[in-house]
């Protein structure tokens, strides 16, 4: 099979996968082999790449965002799911057993694994994952469609979830990425008055196009108090923006797992009971429910196609903020 793997952290634009032959991966007890037929390229795949985001296993294939067919199964799975559409996403893997699953929380396992990181990913053209962490897909949209889905899209809803805001109230939305563009279809479908701050006049533009309130730069104040902001771009300014667009008792919710610093504000920014929460992976329940609520909607994802082989050029340009939505590699 081709594969793209890192060895070696390095700047996107001096290429830090190599891509190549490989043997292809056997699915052990419990899981299943996916013949992929698109990866979407997220920020976390970048951040890795170029060492932002600490290795926990080298060499390894990114991507977490992957779309295939099971063509193989391993000890203990039902051969009968030999076939299905499937989706893979972020969470790999946890315990099960720990406090945190047993009440629902399997996002803040301590034992939990993910795919691209402690395990192969999908930049590839096969991938195994744990049967039990694999999702099956609506009929319908395209591979390349429902590819953003499964991160963008997922840890977005969990995003809406965190930051408590409710029909008919006011949303802020601080960056306008692939999550973004996915959050703000929801958003609106439930009912939300959307406001973003970006500095791309276009993304300013296409936030106007799914229905936002108000769309300004990335430092403009909305004109009115937000009851809840989620803050996607990968930079602690935005946080402190937020907070200064929040009404009392808002929450900011944090949409990263890597920030740059989170800079000194005065404390009124925080007072009034105002909070400032993170959003730590996702749970499948989350992608069950988001999946089905996106079908029903339904969500409409940005992206650009282009084959594996560029795979390198997908990350230098989303260094570069090249990306309209998502680039998703079709093997």
């Amino acid at each position: 099979m081709i594969a793209a793997r890192l060895h070696q952290p390095r700047p996107a634009g001096r290429h830090p996968l190599v891509i190549g032959d490989e043997d292809p991966p056997s699915p052990g007890p419990g899981e299943v082999l996916v013949e992929v037929s698109a990866c979407a390229v997220c920020r976390t795949d970048l951040q890795l790449c170029e060492g932002d985001l600490e290795a926990h296993r080298l060499p390894v294939v990114p991507g977490h965002q992957v779309v295939g067919r099971v063509r193989g199964v391993g000890d203990g799975v039902d051969a009968g799911r030999v076939g299905e559409r499937v989706g893979i996403t972020w969470l790999a893997g946890t315990c099960g057993t720990c406090r945190f699953c047993v009440r629902g929380d399997e996002n803040l396992c301590g034992s939990a694994r993910f795919t691209g990181w402690d395990r192969d990913g999908g930049f590839a053209d096969l991938v195994t994952a744990r049967a039990d962490f694999v999702h099956r897909l609506p009929d319908g949209p395209s591979d390349a469609d429902l590819a953003p889905l499964l991160c963008a899209g997922v840890i977005g809803y969990r995003a809406l979830r965190v930051c408590g805001v409710r029909p008919g109230q006011r949303l802020g939305l601080f960056g306008f990425g692939a999550s973004a563009s996915i959050v703000i279809q929801v958003a609106v479908h439930q009912g939300c008055e959307v406001f973003v701050c970006t500095r791309s006049a276009d993304e300013r533009a296409v936030a106007l196009e799914l229905g936002a309130t108000w769309s300004g730069d990335f430092d403009e104040r909305p004109p009115e108090l937000l009851d809840a902001a989620i803050t996607t771009a990968p930079v602690g300014e935005a946080i402190v923006l937020a907070l200064r667009a929040l009404d009392r008792g808002g929450v900011v919710a944090v949409n990263a797992i890597h920030l740059d610093r989170v800079p000194e504000f005065p404390y009124d920014l925080l007072w009034w009971e105002r909070q400032v929460r993170s959003v730590a992976n996702v749970t499948r329940a989350d992608a069950r429910e988001f999946l089905e609520l996106a079908a029903s909607i339904p969500v409409v994802t940005r992206h650009q196609e282009r084959p594996l082989a560029q795979a390198n050029e997908a990350l230098a340009d989303l260094a570069a903020g090249r990306v309209q939505g998502s680039a998703v590699l079709l093997p």
